[in-house]
């Protein structure tokens, strides 16, 4: 295993919550050099400057200032949530057995949940003398299991079977006599009195690469951490160039993004704007120069169903960077976006594929066309291909993660200019 794929396994084995992912990345970007910021105080930003700032302790927005003039933005939008179950308040059911109560958290395979240990992460606010504080948990430990229904008593169970999240999906704890113990290692963890928590399930397995040639990556998460790191790694990689590079990594991408810490909130359009304010430059002409990868991963070809895909635009894993197509506009690339992006790459050396949905299965949407909304300017849909999407443990490329790396920081280092339908990538 090589020293890149090391260093995204061991992000991916470290974000067991949305909370560690960002402070994960925030932590990475502290020791590259960068300075935070906070969003309730003036910001005095100088040429030559590195920074960062975090929302809500799951969103993280970089930048940095060039030496000169800059003439626009170069922008890249990941997320850092995924499909889990959350804690409920009051979550213990205590019968014959000891229960949480759950709630489904974005669109998940669910079947996958079943039968394999569980923990729990995220964060909790702690009583202090100071006041509530915020603080990061993972009690790290083999603590729950959702047990499947034998065959004997579902014999439909391979046939197809609807679940029942209120019923079905309910981890297991322990016996009558285990009420209150998870509250207790909660506590003990957290260090005092739980006041608030935002706190979600995880699957135990650890991240792997795989098969006979080792060209496979598997862990919880892939959609989108495997998206974060990659850019990441580009933004960080890259060189000097006359634009401002901005990284953001949003929240709540799987639930629609409507949050303050999600690309429907105004993060990104007000970051931009203080930066604007704080260097005195003109904001609609930076704008005016600006471009966005919107980078989220995509459906690779199936081995065992083909025939869920467009067969012409159907990428396969390991096989490059993936360019998202839709009419309907849920992935923001046109002709334009496509055409800047193939340049970057073909000067990265890296090689780009293509997705679009098969015309009678509709896909989901992504960060891009709502991020839009609030920063418009010419973009591009990305992703890396990659099975078993939504499931609690997902497959994709190991070279796919080192292509992404390499294009993105060929674009962060690239002098874009886009003027009335022309482009030059320099």
């Amino acid at each position: 295993m090589d020293k890149r794929t090391k260093a995204l396994v061991s992000f991916l084995d470290a974000s067991h919550s949305v909370y560690h992912a960002a402070a994960y990345l925030a932590d990475t970007l502290e020791k590259a050099g960068y300075s935070k910021l906070s969003e309730g105080e003036s910001w005095q930003l100088t040429p030559g400057g590195k920074y960062y700032l975090t929302r809500g302790g799951t969103a993280v927005l970089a930048f940095r200032i060039p030496d000169g003039t800059p003439k626009g933005f170069l922008i890249s939008a990941s997320h850092s949530d995924r499909p889990t179950f959350k804690i409920k308040e009051n979550p213990e059911l205590v019968g014959a057995y000891t229960r949480l109560s759950t709630e489904k958290y974005g669109g998940m395979l669910i079947a996958p949940w079943l039968d394999r240990p569980l923990s729990v992460a995220g964060r909790v606010m702690v009583e202090t003398p100071e006041g509530a504080q915020s603080r990061l948990v993972d009690l790290d430990k083999d603590l729950l299991m959702i047990p499947n229904v034998a065959i004997h008593m579902n014999r439909s169970a391979n046939d197809g079977y609807k679940w029942n999240p209120a019923v079905d999906t309910l981890p297991l704890v322990g016996g009558k006599d285990a009420k209150g113990k998870l509250e207790k290692l909660l506590t003990k963890a957290a260090g005092g009195k739980i006041l608030g928590h935002d706190l979600y399930l995880y699957v135990r397995q650890k991240a792997t690469v795989w098969g006979v040639d080792q060209t496979y990556i598997s862990a919880a998460a892939l959609d989108d951490l495997q998206c974060a790191w990659g850019c990441t790694q580009g933004f960080l990689k890259a060189d000097n160039c006359s634009s401002i590079p901005v990284l953001c990594v949003f929240d709540s991408e799987e639930v629609g993004s409507s949050s303050v810490q999600g690309a429907a909130s105004r993060l990104l359009e007000t970051t931009l704007s203080r930066i604007c304010n704080s260097l005195q430059l003109d904001e609609q002409i930076m704008l005016g120069n600006s471009f966005m990868v919107s980078a989220d991963n995509a459906h690779a070809l199936h081995p065992n169903h083909p025939e869920l895909a467009d067969g012409n635009n159907a990428p396969v894993v390991n096989g490059g960077v993936v360019l998202k197509f839709n009419a309907n506009l849920r992935y923001t690339t046109d002709g334009l976006s496509a055409a800047v992006f193939r340049k970057v790459c073909e000067k990265a050396g890296v090689p780009v594929q293509t997705y679009c949905n098969r015309a009678d299965i509709p896909g989901g949407s992504t960060l891009g066309n709502i991020s839009l909304s609030h920063v418009s300017v010419p973009s591009v849909d990305i992703g890396l291909a990659q099975f078993a999407m939504h499931s609690c443990y997902e497959t994709a490329g190991v070279e796919d993660s080192l292509y992404l790396e390499d294009a993105m920081a060929t674009y962060y280092s690239a002098t874009l200019e886009l003027s009335d339908g022309c482009f030059t990538v320099k």
